[in-house]
């Protein structure tokens, strides 16, 4: 298959992904958060397709990107009221609710669960290829499962060419880590999957909202089951394995500093992933900096970026500083945390 990469910056470009989604083709194009695989979320065999391309379990439910709110009571079964009020709040923006389905939504398309995930992406490529299209787009992020997501089309190519049917080119995403996940069929809505919208966020607008206790980054029991299906998988990783360091700042860079001096001996290539105020701190390793502690937005722009760097530097091991520093930091954490297969080193 000839995988066809295009600009989004003309009509020709998007008339062209747009009818290869009508068609049931797959498209990958940039959100907010990542780049997304597309396919038409109401059509069984294109749910099939991306499940193929990514090579990810069919349990997995897909994520479907809608352009105009109203999508919503075709998608869901029931809308409750407070779905709306969030949609008011936080859409367009990195939000994926969870609602029971309604009939027409494919069990392909939900991982066969009862349940829909939808959400309205804040990207004018991500927006105009839905309205182009006419139909809702289902869309995990556009990555080999199990590999860091995509932040650029050039992550998308690396992982896709030949295996879909067109790239959209828009350039690299703003935020860089995957949308928050709310449950909304509970009681107390349940954060499954966190992300840059946080809980504190979602209480100033809904009152109570809950974690789920297996995704939080305090939580290093990996034999406790997630409440979301994709997150029992080991997701986002590097090639080479992955350690979270923890600890005081001074005790951590003694460690890391230690394990480089001691690969160097072995002949072993050491990368260290740290931020801007720290990464004089490391001698002898390959030091990528993921971006500024005073700016945890930055380290989740830059997290998938830099974990791709590393596969391509050949590094044999990767050491990590921990950046739980605020609510954003749980969500950069449980990214890391799941990339590095609950690796952790306490110092």
């Amino acid at each position: 298959m000839e995988t066809k990469v295009r600009k989004a910056d003309s009509e020709e470009s998007f008339q062209e992904a747009a009818r290869i989604l009508q068609q049931g083709g797959l498209v990958a194009f940039p959100t907010e958060t990542v780049y997304g695989l597309g396919g038409n979320a109401l059509d069984e065999e294109a749910a099939k397709k991306i499940y193929a391309a990514k090579g990810r379990p069919s349990d997995n439910p897909l994520i479907v990107h809608i352009a105009k709110k109203e999508a919503l009571s075709i998608l869901a079964e029931y809308v409750p009221k407070r779905a709306w009020v969030l949609a008011e709040h936080f859409w367009p923006g990195p939000l994926t609710m969870i609602l029971p389905k309604s009939k027409r939504v494919p069990y392909g398309t939900t991982g066969g669960l009862e349940t829909v995930a939808v959400r309205m992406p804040n990207h004018p490529v991500a927006l105009r290829l839905i309205q182009e299209s006419g139909i809702y787009v289902a869309a995990p992020s556009a990555n080999i499962s199990g590999r860091p997501s995509g932040t650029m089309a050039e992550h998308v190519i690396e992982d896709f060419e030949g295996r879909i049917d067109m790239i959209l080119d828009g350039g690299m995403v703003k935020v860089g880590i995957e949308s928050t996940v709310l449950d909304l069929t509970e009681e107390v809505p349940v954060i499954l999957r966190p992300g840059c919208i946080t809980k504190e966020m979602l209480e100033e607008v809904l009152g109570e909202v809950v974690t789920d206790q297996a995704i939080l980054p305090q939580n290093q029991d990996k034999h406790l089951p997630p409440k979301a299906p994709g997150m029992k998988y080991k997701h986002y990783a590097p090639k080479a394995e992955l350690t979270i360091v923890t600890g005081e700042a001074g005790r951590v860079q003694q460690t890391i500093n230690k394990l480089i001096t001691d690969n160097l001996e072995k002949g072993l290539k050491t990368g260290v992933i740290t931020t801007i105020e720290n990464q004089q701190m490391y001698i002898g390793g390959v030091v990528q900096c993921i971006g500024s502690k005073e700016e945890t937005g930055t380290i989740a722009r830059g997290l998938y970026k830099v974990l791709r760097e590393f596969d391509h530097l050949q590094v044999d091991c990767i050491y990590a500083e921990s950046f739980v520093e605020d609510s954003m930091g749980e969500a950069i954490m449980n990214r890391l945390q799941k990339a590095a297969g609950y690796s952790i080193l306490e110092v």
